[in-house]
C-alpha cells in the first residue's frame, strides 16, 4: 500500500496525518522545526499555537461550536486533547498552549503508521499523494514553487498577535470579573442533548474574563496614544509584491484606532453587556483579558493584536486601567501570511485542479483560524487516503459548516477571494425562512450535525 507525504506539522498537517492513519494508510509527516524555525514559533512541538489560545465558541448555536462537533464525528485528534488542556474562557474553548502542543506531538509520535521527519522542505517532493500544509508562514522558495504548481500568483496578508501579561502584575482594584451579559461556559443554551454529545468544556461560573473599564477621558487619551505610537517594521513588507492586507478579524488595534476615535469603543473595547459592580453602570469602554493557561497566571488582551514596537506596547498598553504595572511575557507581533487563490486552483475536496494527487490544507487554502485549518486537514487526509485506496474524493455535505467552508474555497468569485472562517453566513439557508436569528442558528445546527453524522457513518469514521 502507498504512503502519503505531508509537508507541515501544524494543525492542518497533524489532522491530515491522523485522518489518513486512522484509515490504515501510512504517512510521512515532514516538519522543519526545530531544525529551522520562524519568527513566531518557540518550540519544536507539532500544532504549536502562535496567536490566540482560543478555539472560539463551544455553543451549538454558533457555527464554530458546530464545526467542533463535526470534527469530533470525523475523529479529530486535536479536540479531545484541547478539552483535556482547556482553561476558563467563557463560552469559548481555550487551551493551555504548551501542554496542549506537547500532547499532540506525543500522540502523533506514538502512532505506528506515522513517521515524522524533522527537516526543512525547500522544493516540493515528487511523492504522491502529497498534502501541502505549510501554513501561513510558508517560506519564499516553497511558496514560489506552490505558485508555479498552481499556475496562479500566491496572495499574502499579514496576521497580528495580541500581548500576554502576568496575573500577579495586574491591579485588581481597577479590574472586575465578568463575561458579557453574564454568559460563561454554561452549554445549556446550546442545542438539545442528542446534538451536544462530545462537548466536554468545563462548567464554569459566569466571570471568566477580566475587564479593565475606561472613563471617557481615559479612553480618548488611550486612543490618541495608540494612534501616535510607533509601529515596528514588518519582515516581508518591503518585499516586491508583498501587499499589506489584514484579515478583518486580525486587524492590529492601532490600525483600528486610526479609523476614528470611537472605532475601538464599538469594536474590541465595546462595553455592551458589561456592568462595573463598583459603579453600577456600564463603562465607556473596556479591555477584556482572557486566561491563557490552566493555572491562571497568564492573561491575553482580547482583540489587541498589534504591530507596535515593543517599547511602545509597554508604554501605551500600561495606560489601560489595571495594567499600569503589567509584566508582559509576550508582546504582540505581526507576520506575513500566505495563501493561494483557491477558487482558481482548488477542488472541493482540497485537491489541486491541475496537479493530480496534490492536496492543500490549512491556512494556505484561505481558511482562517486554528479549527478551520485543522478541519481542512481532516478533509485532505481523508481524500489522500481514499486516493491510495483507489477510491474517489468526497466532500462533506454542503449544509454542514465544514462542507460550506470547503465550498466557499472553490465557489467564491476569484476576483474578490479573501480568507474566511466558520460562520452561519456561508451555510445555505433553511428551506422555510426563519426570522428569529437564534432559532435559525439552532435549526441550522441540528441540520448540519444530522447530515454530518450520516456522512461520517457512510465513511466508516
Amino acid at each position: 500500500m502507498g504512503e502519503i507525504t505531508i509537508v507541515g506539522g501544524g494543525f492542518a498537517g497533524v489532522e491530515a496525518a491522523w485522518a489518513a492513519a486512522q484509515r490504515g494508510v501510512r504517512v510521512k509527516l515532514v516538519e522543519m522545526r526545530p531544525v529551522s524555525s520562524t519568527a513566531v514559533h518557540k518550540t519544536g512541538d507539532l500544532a504549536e499555537l502562535v496567536c490566540s489560545n482560543s478555539f472560539k465558541s463551544n455553543l451549538l448555536t454558533n457555527a464554530s461550536g458546530v464545526l467542533k462537533e463535526e470534527m469530533r464525528m470525523l475523529g479529530s485528534l486535536v479536540l479531545p486533547i484541547a478539552a483535556r488542556h482547556s482553561v476558563p474562557a467563557g463560552e469559548a474553548l481555550a487551551v493551555d498552549r504548551e501542554p496542549f502542543a506537547r500532547e499532540v506531538t506525543a500522540a502523533v509520535e506514538a502512532c505506528d503508521l506515522i513517521t515524522i521527519e524533522r527537516r526543512e522542505v525547500t522544493s516540493l517532493p515528487e511523492d504522491r499523494p502529497l498534502i501541502i500544509a505549510t501554513g501561513p508562514l510558508t517560506g519564499a522558495a516553497l511558496a514560489a514553487e506552490i505558485a508555479q504548481l498552481t499556475g496562479a500568483e500566491s496572495l499574502s496578508f499579514f496576521d497580528a498577535v495580541a500581548p500576554t501579561v502576568t496575573a500577579e502584575s495586574l491591579d485588581m482594584s481597577r479590574i472586575f470579573r465578568a463575561s458579557r451579559r453574564g454568559r460563561g461556559n454554561d452549554l445549556s443554551v446550546a442545542a438539545p442533548d442528542d446534538v451536544a454529545q462530545g462537548c466536554s468544556a468545563p462548567q464554569l461560573d459566569n466571570a471568566d474574563y477580566l475587564n479593565c473599564p475606561f472613563e471617557k477621558e481615559e479612553y480618548l487619551a488611550f486612543w490618541q496614544a495608540l494612534c501616535d505610537a510607533e509601529k515596528a517594521p514588518v519582515h516581508g513588507e518591503e518585499d516586491s509584491g508583498a501587499k499589506m492586507v489584514f484579515f478583518e478579524m486580525c486587524v492590529p488595534v492601532e490600525e483600528l484606532a486610526r479609523r476614528g476615535p470611537r472605532t475601538l469603543a464599538f469594536g474590541p473595547m465595546k462595553p455592551i453587556g458589561l456592568e462595573d459592580p463598583r459603579t453600577g453602570r456600564r463603562p465607556y469602554a473596556v479591555v477584556q483579558l482572557r486566561q491563557e493557561n490552566r493555572e491562571g497566571t497568564l492573561w491575553g488582551l482580547v482583540g489587541f493584536q498589534t504591530r507596535l514596537k515593543w517599547g511602545e506596547q509597554s508604554r501605551v498598553l500600561r495606560m489601560i486601567p489595571g495594567l499600569q504595572h503589567a509584566e508582559f511575557v509576550r508582546y504582540g507581533v505581526i507576520h506575513r501570511n500566505t495563501y493561494v487563490n483557491s477558487p482558481r486552483v482548488l477542488l472541493p475536496g482540497c485537491g489541486l485542479r491541475e496537479a493530480e494527487g496534490v492536496f492543500l490544507a490549512g491556512q494556505i487554502t484561505g481558511v482562517e483560524g486554528y479549527l478551520e485549518s485543522a478541519a481542512t486537514g481532516i478533509v485532505a487526509g481523508i481524500n489522500a487516503a481514499r486516493l491510495v485506496q483507489g477510491q474517489e474524493a468526497v466532500v462533506p455535505p454542503v449544509n454542514t459548516v465544514l462542507g460550506s467552508l470547503c465550498r466557499y474555497l472553490v465557489d467564491t468569485d476569484a476576483r474578490h477571494f479573501s480568507p474566511m472562517n466558520s460562520n452561519w453566513g456561508i451555510v445555505p439557508e433553511l428551506e422555510t425562512p426563519i426570522k428569529d436569528k437564534r432559532e435559525k442558528a439552532r435549526l441550522k445546527s441540528e441540520r448540519a450535525l444530522q447530515e454530518m453524522r450520516q456522512w461520517s457513518a457512510s465513511l466508516g469514521a
